[in-house]
């Protein structure tokens, strides 16, 4: 009889800790993110080529298509042309100043010739103010001559920036993948015609994803980033974990949001929580999941 009353004691001790078990709560409840990047024109213009489909992986600086650039080709090409044009009308100038400045050369080496004469008192001093009043003259024409083609230089180098802008707007028109990712969202169509800053396309990278959490304020000496926890889906009849690692906490506290279950928890200040976890093709955006610290 002993015995019988022994064996009940524990069976129901063995029952109440198994019940104590299954009431045992995750330490934290959230949903997976991603961080999403929406691709936008930066060009106006007919969208030539678009070469991508929801779903599909994309490498970065993958090529992906362009915007119709044959109006800033032309407009490129008739800079170049009036670049040409005023090329030419400065070339007279520019060979004034190339013949002026071998004059100033000679006549600066006249002023030396006369300087020596003079230091052997074989020169005079009117001989070298000849001289000196002669390479002012030079230098002087010199300046008129600069003065005179600065209108044309100025022209040359605002040709010049046109060109560059023009060829940085072609470049623009082509498109390139920024990350590898997942595209989830495609927002326009080849031969559409598009402007800038109109969203082409949404991509997220789903090779690691982010768990955020909320815990309690009594629950934050438990963590710390870079702690390894245990992240739980469900998976038909059971859970399914996988390795998780806390990579962020937020520092200040803020309202429960509605996916914790009870009233009164959602009344508490809570803390977010990231957990980065690598993702095996199962978890998607928006899944619900739970975060296990391990007890020790």
């Amino acid at each position: 009889m002993k015995i019988i009353k022994k064996i009940t004691a524990l069976s129901v001790i063995i029952g109440f800790l198994i019940s104590c078990n299954k009431s045992d709560k995750a330490d934290g409840y959230g949903n997976f993110e991603a961080t999403e990047i929406t691709i936008s024109a930066e060009n106006n213009g007919k969208l030539m080529q678009f070469d991508i489909e929801e779903g599909a992986i994309l490498e970065i600086d993958q090529f992906i298509g362009y915007v119709d650039t044959l109006a800033l080709y032309l407009k490129k090409e008739q800079l170049r042309v009036s670049k040409m044009v005023i090329g030419s009308k400065s070339k007279g100038v520019l060979s004034q100043i190339n013949v002026l400045n071998a004059q100033l050369k000679t006549a600066t080496t006249n002023k030396n010739r006369v300087e020596n004469l003079i230091n052997e008192n074989a020169g005079t001093q009117k001989q070298l103010d000849d001289v000196l009043g002669e390479i002012d003259v030079i230098k002087n024409r010199i300046r008129s001559v600069e003065i005179q083609n600065a209108p044309v230089v100025n022209e040359l180098k605002s040709t010049d920036i046109q060109i560059q802008q023009i060829q940085d707007q072609i470049a623009k028109s082509k498109i390139f993948n920024p990350i590898n990712g997942t595209v989830l969202t495609k927002y326009a169509e080849p031969n559409e015609i598009t402007t800038f800053g109109k969203p082409l396309y949404k991509i997220a990278n789903l090779q690691t994803m982010q768990l955020r959490v909320y815990v309690s304020e009594t629950q934050l000496p438990k963590i710390k980033i870079g702690q390894k926890v245990t992240v739980k889906i469900d998976d038909e009849d059971t859970m399914k974990s996988y390795d998780g690692v806390i990579s962020w906490i937020a520092s200040e506290a803020e309202f429960t949001p509605k996916i914790i279950q009870t009233k009164e928890e959602r009344v508490a200040l809570v803390y977010a929580v990231k957990v980065d976890v690598t993702n095996d093709g199962s978890l998607k955006i928006g899944m619900p999941a739970e975060m296990w610290i391990e007890k020790k």
